[in-house]
């Protein structure tokens, strides 16, 4: 497996750089703007509530059936916030709720059942993500984590499962001024999640992220 190292990236706040390709806005409920915007040719959707900004863009990734999303976290206010896969979910248009698989659930089927193609498919796709998003730079996200990854000896399955712990959204306490970016998993049986809403519970605030259809990016590779 190559491991592609790419430069860090100034994170901006969406508010104070619009510089990106295309920018959309659309109102969200309650008070907050989601702004919808490209970056080296991928889609984003930003949002901030109560000095927390959180990104989303899905991944081209075809990894067992799972719907994978690229997701950045920054805490702008002045407490600390506890953050996990299991805060964010996708409601379809029917009432009907998906939510995100726990950081264990995914590490746990990829040991038992992952590959080496596995990992380079997640590997591909989150990079892709990760460096093609021009205002991200996080202080604890999976370039801190990568490292892990790379020393990773042993079976296929194991190098797959220690791959998926770096990319992973893992649990984490993020003091004013840090950030993380992590991977959320969906078992969605392999089909598009469908128009609904993505919605994340965080910081004492409920995130909207309202969508025609979540469908992934093309692929760039």
């Amino acid at each position: 497996m190559v491991w592609r190292r790419r430069a860090a990236r100034s994170f901006l706040f969406p508010a104070l750089a619009l510089g990106a390709t295309a920018v959309t806005w659309t109102l969200a409920p309650a008070r907050a703007q989601v702004i919808s915007y490209e970056s080296n040719g991928l889609k984003y959707q930003a949002l901030s509530r109560g000095g927390v900004t959180i990104m989303i863009a899905p991944l081209q990734a075809k990894v067992h059936d799972w719907i994978i999303y690229q997701v950045a976290i920054t805490n702008g206010s002045t407490v600390a916030w506890e953050v996990k896969p299991e805060d964010f979910r996708f409601e379809r248009e029917d009432g009907s709720v998906v939510p995100a698989l726990g950081a264990h659930d995914v590490v746990d089927t990829l040991m038992k059942k992952g590959s080496r193609n596995d990992a380079a498919r997640l590997v591909v796709a989150y990079e892709d993500t990760l460096y093609g998003n021009l205002r991200l730079h996080s202080t604890n996200g999976y370039e801190s984590r990568r490292q892990d990854a790379l020393v990773a000896t042993g079976s296929n399955k194991l190098k797959a499962a220690a791959t998926a712990s770096a990319i992973v959204l893992a649990p984490a306490r993020l003091g004013p001024g840090q950030s993380t970016d992590g991977a959320v998993f969906y078992a969605a049986g392999g089909k598009p999640l469908g128009a609904g809403r993505f919605i994340v519970s965080e910081a004492a605030e409920e995130f909207v992220f309202p969508v025609e259809a979540l469908s992934p990016n093309p692929s760039r590779r």
